[in-house]
């Protein structure tokens, strides 16, 4: 005999895990964890309070998988801008540049940092996600201080400059950007603000001479001037 199955209540046959988590993240960025309900995340993952529950659990629990997802992301694209193929400068320039993508693509506004914009409050009253949020902002500062000493050991800094020091100036000026952005500051300003941590921590750049100028001034028309002042 035959029996007819009961319809299994839980995540769907389609789910998909990297999506439905990619939803979570967006609605916690843009409303808080506080005033996030789990129907706001039910109708941005398509997924009823079931399926969410034997998914991820509860809204607690999808909060910390969408922090761990964020700062997973967050050390991988550190990671690739820092890597030492290129000098010291253009290595920290990426990661502001690919931060400021970042900050800037909300739809409706800028929404600066996951992290920062929405674990700073729960970390008041919560042990757990305060630990979560000083682990994430010491990746960051780690992975500062890794590449400003090999640039330091390769001869790109000053043998007596401070890795530790440059590396937590290095990170300030990234959780600035990520405030005043979500604050309303223009992004060109932040740029700006960005060009001059580089000459701070990495030294100021000399402006290139034209090409132009330097050939008129080897001419041997402007050398016999010259010569003919000094006579």
């Amino acid at each position: 005999m035959v029996q007819n199955s009961k319809p299994r209540r839980g995540r769907p046959p389609a789910y998909d895990a990297d999506a439905a988590m990619a939803g979570v993240m967006d609605v916690f960025w843009h409303a808080g964890y506080a005033a996030t309900s789990l129907d706001d995340i039910s109708a941005a993952t398509g997924m009823n309070r079931p399926s969410l529950y034997g998914a991820f659990g509860d809204k607690r629990a999808l909060y910390r998988a969408a922090l761990e997802l964020y700062r997973a992301l967050a050390r991988a694209g550190m990671k690739e801008a820092l890597a030492p193929d290129r000098p010291l400068r253009d290595a920290i320039g990426a990661v502001y540049r690919k931060a400021l993508s970042l900050y800037f693509s909300g739809e409706s506004a800028p929404r600066g940092c996951f992290m920062i914009g929405t674990a700073l409050t729960e970390a008041v009253g919560d042990p757990d996600l305060r630990k979560a949020l000083g682990d994430g902002l010491r990746d960051i500062e780690v992975a500062f201080a890794a590449r400003i000493r090999f640039a330091r050991d390769q001869g790109e800094l000053s043998a007596n400059a401070d890795p530790a020091a440059l590396a937590k100036l290095a990170a300030a000026i990234l959780y600035s950007l990520a405030v005043q952005s979500r604050a309303g500051a223009a992004r060109t300003a932040l740029e700006a603000t960005a060009k001059a941590a580089l000459d701070v921590i990495c030294g100021v750049q000399a402006p290139k001479r034209r090409r132009g100028n330097v050939a008129k001034a080897l001419s041997p028309r402007a050398l016999r001037r010259a010569l003919r002042r000094v006579g």
